[in-house]
């Protein structure tokens, strides 16, 4: 049997020492409330950076996590926070053994401000469609 992960690692710069712990305490009441979900999200596991200042969330999975947490949660620090600018991050579906369609991913682009997506793709069924003849758009 095969097991299937989702990998990222990413930054948010919140502003300040200040905004980072307050993000640290968001985070850990949205991870309460995940751990209610049945089943279970995956989520992903958040750490301040000093070597950035002490203004950077370091984002990243924990053998495997939820892009869509991810993006939720980098949206109501943006809110709270009043982010600016565009904020991404990519991400890579693996899978623990070679199977046919079982690797791919994706990346996401928000304006912070707004919280709205900017863009973004995901690579599940552009290969196949794009060898099926058809133009690829996801």
């Amino acid at each position: 049997m095969a097991d299937y992960f989702t990998h990222f690692s990413c930054l948010l710069d919140v502003g300040t020492p200040d905004n980072a712990a307050a993000a640290l305490a968001l985070y850990n009441s949205l991870s309460a409330e995940g751990a209610s979900e049945e089943p279970p999200s995956e989520g992903f596991l958040l750490s301040i950076q000093p070597e950035h200042g002490g203004t950077a969330l370091w984002m990243r999975d924990d053998g495997t996590g939820d892009p869509e947490r991810v993006i939720a949660f980098v949206r109501c620090c943006a809110e709270q926070f009043h982010l600016t600018g565009r904020w991404g991050f990519q991400y890579a579906n693996t899978c623990s053994r070679p199977r046919l369609n079982g690797f791919g991913g994706g990346a996401h682009v928000l304006d912070l401000a707004t919280g709205k997506t900017v863009a973004w793709t995901y690579t599940d069924g552009w290969l196949a469609s794009v060898l099926d003849g058809s133009d690829g758009d996801v």
